[in-house]
C-alpha cells in the first residue's frame, strides 16, 4: 500500500517539477515563425518585451506598399504556433473587364492595381464612352466599360453610264446596268438596295434623268449615291411644209429614222421628193419639195382632156349663162369674188361658159377657152346654152349636184364639206392651221 502511494506523489511531483521548468527555464523562447513581408513592413509587440518577436502572444501590425493590400492587418501568434491569419501582401487586383461587344482592350498589367486599359472597337463601330479605364486602390475600374455602336454609313457605288442614243425612228433608248452593292465595314449585313426611278433594261425617253440607290445597314445607318441617265436623239434641221402643201412626218418629226410624206392642196403640183428621210449623218435624204401651181392646158383638142388635168385634184364649178348679162350669171360670180379663200381651201376651179355658140367664150380665171372647147365642154356636160345652170364635179370626176339658179357661198360650201375626201382634207387642214379670215 505504502509503496503505491509512493510511486503516485512521485509522478505528481515530477509534473510539478517540469511545469516550474518550463515556466522559468523557457520563458521568452521563440513560438511562431519569424515574419518576413515581402512588399510591406511589420512592427511587433511582445507581452512582456521579450527580445525574440515570435513568442507567444506577440502581436504584429502589417503594413504593405501601395498597390498590395494583406488580408489582416494585425496578426497574433498563437499557442498552436501559427500566426492567427495570413500576413503576406498581395498585389491588389480589379475585377475583371467584361469586353465590349463588338470591340475589345489591351491593359499595361492585366486587372492588377494601377494598370491602364484602353478599348477599341471592330472596323464599323465607333467608341462610346471612355476610352480609358485604371485599375484603382479601391479595387474599382476608374470607369465603365464603353459600348462599340454602328454609326458608319454603308458605302454603295452607282454605274457610271455614257449617253444613249435613240434608235432609228424611235425617241426613247433601251439603257441597261448591274444593280449595284453595297458594303457595311461593321457586320455586312445590309437590307435590299433600293432603287429611285426607272429599273434597269427600261426604255427612258430623250433627256436627263436623274436616279438613285439607297442602302440601310441593321443599325439604320443610311448610304446613297447618284447617278444620270442621259438619252439623246440624233435630229435633222426642221422641215416645213411647202406653200400650198401639207408634210405628214412619223415619229417626232425630225429624228434619225423619221419619215416625212408632202401633199400639195388641189390645184398645184408637187416638185421635189414626195418622202424625205432624216439620216444618220443628220441630212435628209431627197431634194427639197415645192408645190407650184397647175399649168392648165387650155389648147387641148377635146373637153375630156381638158377635165383629165383636174382628176383628182380639183373640184369644178362649171357656170354656164347665156349672156353676160344674165341677172343669174352676175348675182352669183359676185357671190362668188367674196369668197374665193374659201374656194381655194375646197380646191375648187370655177370654169365660166357665157354665150351661144359661136360667140360663146368660155374662161379658168384669166384664161380663156376656145369657143371649140367651151361647145365641147358644154355638150359633154349636158349643159343647155340658154339658160343659167350651174354644175359642180368632184375630184373623181363624177357630176355631184346641179343648180338652175344661183346659191350663195355658205350653200356651196356646205354641200363640199359632206364630201368624203372632205374630211381628210379638213384634217390635214386642221393640222396645218389653213384656214379663212371671216
Amino acid at each position: 500500500m505504502w509503496k503505491s502511494l509512493n510511486m503516485d506523489m512521485c509522478l505528481l511531483l515530477l509534473l510539478l517539477f517540469a511545469q516550474l521548468c518550463f515556466c522559468s527555464g523557457y520563458e521568452g523562447t521563440p513560438w511562431c515563425a519569424p515574419i518576413k513581408v515581402k512588399h510591406g513592413d511589420v512592427s511587433c509587440r511582445t507581452p512582456r518585451g521579450e527580445h525574440y518577436r515570435n513568442v507567444m502572444g506577440t502581436r504584429c501590425k502589417i503594413r504593405c506598399k501601395q498597390g498590395y493590400e494583406t488580408q489582416s492587418s494585425e496578426v497574433v501568434c498563437m499557442a498552436s504556433k501559427h500566426w492567427s491569419s495570413n500576413y503576406a501582401c498581395r498585389e491588389i487586383r480589379c475585377p475583371k473587364l467584361n469586353m465590349p461587344a463588338n470591340g475589345g482592350y489591351k491593359c499595361s498589367d492585366g486587372s492588377y492595381f494601377n494598370s491602364r486599359c484602353e478599348f477599341f472597337c471592330s472596323p464599323g463601330y465607333s467608341l462610346k464612352g471612355q476610352k480609358t479605364a485604371t485599375c484603382q486602390h479601391s479595387k474599382v475600374w476608374s470607369a465603365g466599360v464603353p459600348t462599340c455602336v454602328d454609326i458608319d454609313p454603308p458605302k454603295i457605288k452607282c454605274p457610271n453610264l455614257k449617253d444613249k442614243w435613240a434608235e432609228p425612228g424611235k425617241l426613247t433608248a433601251r439603257v441597261t446596268w448591274d444593280t449595284p452593292e453595297g458594303v457595311d465595314t461593321a457586320d455586312g449585313i445590309l437590307t435590299d438596295v433600293i432603287l429611285k426611278g426607272k429599273p434597269s433594261k427600261s426604255d427612258f425617253p430623250e433627256g436627263l434623268h436623274k436616279m438613285s440607290y439607297t442602302v440601310f445597314d441593321r443599325a439604320g445607318n443610311k448610304g446613297s449615291c447618284r447617278f444620270t441617265v442621259r438619252v439623246r436623239v440624233r435630229r435633222c434641221s426642221s422641215l416645213f411644209p411647202p406653200d400650198n402643201g401639207y408634210m405628214k412626218c412619223d415619229s417626232d418629226g425630225d429624228n434619225y429614222g423619221a419619215n416625212c410624206e408632202f401633199k400639195c392642196t388641189g390645184g398645184y403640183e408637187l416638185q421635189g421628193s414626195a418622202a424625205r428621210v432624216c439620216q444618220y449623218g443628220l441630212t435628209w435624204s431627197g431634194t427639197d419639195t415645192t408645190c407650184a401651181a397647175m399649168n392648165i392646158n387650155v389648147g387641148v383638142q377635146t373637153a375630156a382632156a381638158l377635165l383629165d388635168q383636174f382628176y383628182e385634184k380639183r373640184r369644178l364649178l362649171i357656170i354656164s349663162a347665156p349672156t353676160a348679162a344674165n341677172h343669174n350669171y352676175r348675182f352669183q360670180m359676185t357671190n362668188l369674188q367674196h369668197a374665193q379663200c374659201g374656194l381655194d381651201l375646197r380646191h375648187v376651179t370655177v370654169i365660166e361658159l357665157v354665150g351661144t355658140y359661136p360667140a360663146q367664150v368660155g374662161r379658168i380665171r384669166h384664161r380663156l377657152l376656145p369657143p371649140g372647147l367651151a361647145l365641147q365642154l358644154r355638150l359633154l356636160l349636158q349643159i343647155p346654152q340658154r339658160s343659167f345652170q350651174m354644175v359642180l364635179v368632184d375630184k373623181q370626176g363624177m357630176d355631184k349636184q346641179r343648180y338652175p339658179f344661183p346659191i350663195t357661198a355658205a350653200e356651196l360650201f356646205t354641200t363640199i364639206d359632206t364630201f368624203p375626201l372632205r374630211k381628210d382634207e379638213m384634217m390635214l387642214q386642221q393640222e396645218a392651221g389653213q384656214a379663212c379670215q371671216s
